[in-house]
């Protein structure tokens, strides 16, 4: 059996994550078994959760979210100092 690289792609379905599945597809090479999950599904989300996913699209390889999907999201710091929570 040969040996495969997983690539999983956690998609909302909205214009980015199509352009994201779109890259992923023209870069994988043919030892790449590309997924792509649905982030609209429960289970998915749950498994989004357990690798650290806080924003869509992300890519996770063999396992691991990549570098360029890692740390993003809503931070709350950001956030208020953003002028979030503070009346005008």
């Amino acid at each position: 059996m040969a040996a495969t690289r997983k690539i999983e792609v956690f998609s909302a379905g909205c214009a980015v994550c199509e352009d994201t599945i779109a890259l992923i597809n023209k870069i994988a090479c043919p030892s790449c078994e590309v997924e792509i999950l649905d982030m609209h599904k429960p289970e998915v989300s749950k498994k989004a959760k357990r690798y650290g996913i806080r924003s869509v699209p992300a890519v996770v390889v063999d396992g691991k979210l990549a570098d360029c999907c890692a740390g993003r999201g809503p931070d709350e710091a950001a956030l208020r100092a953003a002028g979030l929570g503070r009346p005008l």
